[in-house]
């Protein structure tokens, strides 16, 4: 049960003075909760600024800077209202201070209530944007006038925060001003020792100056009002992780044991040798197995460094000890190129591996589950089909996840639950930093793959503005002339399927015209509103050649493989993530052929946009992308965590506060170690703090036992 102390945090928002059911809905979707039935008080205190504007700069008229906020003192000398029946034109109000003259401008303004709140000859106090048209100052529908006996109601240091349709800033200031009103004095659930030594706030004073900052560098993530929220965010994150891993290290694994000859066998058939990286995380992977505990690891590696390979291996194993074992992809067309790989390498070892995803229909899928069921199967590749109620393993021991970020908690949980516990190993190219792994994955232990298999060419990346398309397009020909094999990928606008169609078919069609008709038929389009098989289709005409250059969206980002394609175009370079782009990058060069990746962008480019590009241009390395990524964005960006069940925080900053989720991480070992029911003295408080951060599902696990 939720402790009674917090009641007022837990009730929905519509119960607060002033918000009914349209502003309710607003305040959902800026909190990022499902409805208005799921937007408590909670959410509005935890919902963060993400800028702050300062009022307290105030230079006088002749001296204020085009197109920044001011405060001016300013005497009133007339009103000038608009013309009877020209609404469009402008109610303008006269001012002056000791340097200069300036007009106050309104749009369909009453009058009487401007006479009121802004009387001839009085000096009132104006806060707002000034911008300069003829040499003339104007400030368009101040943001504040307060008069001058009320000058200290001008709030100098203000809070910006995200709106939506149909929610103002005033109305949001004054439902979270509501919010603030309903909050209690709550019990320390942070160690005394570390709160004093850091110099941190209470949680109800950090959360209030939060809202209601005084100088403009209370809104700095180093401020120690920010530090506390950010570390009480940090620390629920890993506990909620440190009880849902002791769930998943519960029941007891299964101890694989097994000599390794069928793992030999597989890699005697390698046509190339292992590198020193695959061979140190294979051995990793396998001691783990070997002990009744179970193996919960994550393999990282980037775009081509063999990680399949790994998984296959340490398959053998498992299968060699009486075990069955899946590998689970997030999509239809990287499982389906999983299966080629590995059957036809198992197959050296008499291993049979089955393939069971959404497409499976009919006789063949039951076929597929008879198998499966019998233990005739023994490696599975699959999609999330392989979740379903009906998949029924003979001796799940060992999975294998691939492109770890984008399943789940839960989605994890009911893949172990269809096996006796099985051992786990989860698989990402995305390079992942390793604050970004503990904030994801608290302690789950870390195998790298830092080496690039034999014969991999280095892919030479240059960023050209889209207005020289013109130049790309005719190196393009020249390489079509020359058989290449071209990628182009085009973004998703908007995140919308249909827009997503318009901008690949529509760089199709703008191509096949460029190019013209002696290439046209060599040009192929894959995106994502296409049916499975029309997708794998395509990939099938572009892998054998039968097209040589392929319009697509980021469905080829993870894991297709065409290793004759040598070029790869990415338009509007501009709109991805870096780790998105290194990804895509690592579908070329991936054969013995040089290769190239020309990066378009949309200028002009920000400040940060320049540095992100610059960063691709001149490095290969995905860890230092990836943590350039998450310095220059954020890590809300960096995994995309919208699909990805990857924690988005809303207080902390993983790239300032990496400090913090140490200690937080630490603290939260010590904490479930000691107490793992969290009944302890801190117990009830650390609950206190898991129900404010939203952590329930821990709480669940809590109760579970």
């Amino acid at each position: 049960m939720r402790p009674h102390q917090l009641d007022s945090l837990f009730r929905p928002v519509d119960t607060l003075s002033g918000i009914g059911p349209k502003l309710a809905e607003a305040l959902a979707r800026v909190t990022g909760r499902d409805g208005p039935e799921d937007t408590r008080v909670i959410d509005l205190l935890l919902l963060a600024p993400y800028t702050l504007i300062d009022r307290s700069h105030n230079p006088g008229v002749a001296h204020a800077p085009e197109g920044t906020i001011v405060t001016l003192s300013l005497t009133i000398d007339r009103h000038q209202p608009a013309p009877r029946g020209r609404g469009n034109v402008p109610y303008r109000v006269h001012a002056h201070d000791e340097t200069g003259e300036i007009s106050l401008v309104f749009f369909k303004a009453q009058q009487k209530w401007l006479e009121k709140l802004l009387p001839v000859g009085e000096t009132v106090f104006v806060s707002g944007k000034v911008d300069w048209y003829n040499g003339r100052p104007s400030m368009v529908h101040p943001d504040h006038i307060v008069g001058a006996d009320d000058k200290d109601e001008l709030p100098l240091v203000e809070p910006v925060y995200p709106l939506t349709a149909g929610l103002s800033a005033k109305m949001l200031r004054k439902a979270i001003d509501a919010a603030l009103t309903q909050l209690p004095v709550l019990p320390e659930w942070a160690d005394p020792q570390f709160i004093a030594k850091a110099a941190l706030p209470r949680f109800g004073d950090a959360v209030m100056r939060l809202h209601h900052p005084e100088e403009p560098g209370d809104f700095e993530p180093q401020d120690a009002s920010r530090r506390r929220l950010a570390y009480d965010e940090l620390l629920a994150g890993q506990i909620s992780l440190s009880l849902v891993r002791g769930r998943l290290r519960k029941l007891p694994g299964q101890a694989i044991a097994a000599k390794g000859l069928l793992r030999e066998k597989i890699r005697g058939a390698l046509p190339y040798g292992l590198t020193g990286s695959q061979t140190e995380a294979i051995d990793q992977v396998l001691a783990d197995m070997r002990l009744d505990a179970r193996m919960i690891r994550l393999l990282q590696g980037d775009v081509g460094s063999g990680k399949t390979i790994v998984a296959l291996l340490t398959m053998a194993d498992a299968v060699e000890a009486g075990g069955q074992a899946v590998l689970m992809a997030p999509t239809e067309i990287l499982a389906r190129q999983h299966h080629a790989t590995l059957k036809d390498l198992a197959a050296a070892a008499g291993i049979r591996v089955d393939l069971l995803t959404g497409r499976s229909k009919g006789r063949e899928r039951t076929a597929t589950l008879e198998r499966i069921a019998s233990g005739e199967a023994q490696i599975i590749v699959g999609t999330h089909a392989l979740f379903q109620d009906t998949v029924v393993f003979h001796r799940l021991t060992y999975a294998v996840v691939d492109e770890q970020h984008r399943f789940g908690v839960h989605q994890r949980l009911r893949l172990t639950a269809k096996g006796q516990a099985p051992h786990m190993l989860v698989m990402t190219a995305t390079p992942i930093p390793r604050t970004l792994v503990l904030a994801a994955f608290g302690d789950m232990d870390v195998s790298q793959l830092t080496e690039k298999p034999a014969g991999r060419k280095p892919i030479t990346t240059v960023t050209v503005p889209d207005e020289r398309l013109g130049d790309v397009v005719e190196r393009l020909r020249a390489a079509l002339d020359g058989d290449r094999k071209i990628y182009w990928i085009c973004p998703l606008v908007e995140d919308s399927d249909k827009s997503d169609l318009m901008s690949a078919e529509s760089r199709f069609e703008g191509l096949k015209k460029a190019l013209g008709p002696g290439h046209a038929a060599r040009l192929d389009v894959v995106h994502g509103r296409m049916s499975g098989e029309d997708k794998d289709r395509a990939m099938e005409r572009f892998k054998r050649g039968d097209t040589r250059l392929l319009v697509a969206t980021t469905v080829i980002e993870v894991g297709v493989d065409v290793p004759d394609a040598t070029i790869m175009v990415i338009e509007h370079a501009e709109r991805f993530g870096l780790a998105q782009i290194h990804q895509l990058r690592g579908r070329v060069g991936r054969g013995t052929e040089a290769s190239s990746c020309i990066l378009l962008y949309h200028g002009p480019l920000s400040e940060t946009a320049h540095a992100r590009l610059a960063v691709l241009r001149d490095s290969e390395d995905g860890f230092r992308i990836a943590e350039e990524d998450l310095r220059l964005r954020g890590e809300g960006d960096l995994l995309g965590t919208q699909q990805s069940g990857l924690p988005g925080f809303r207080l902390a900053n993983l790239a300032a506060h990496a400090d913090l989720l140490e200690v937080a991480r630490s603290d939260a070992r010590n904490v479930i170690a000691a107490d793992p029911d969290l009944s302890g003295p801190r117990g009830p408080a650390l609950r206190m703090l898991l129900y404010l951060m939203r952590r329930d599902e821990a709480i669940r696990f809590l109760r579970a036992g």
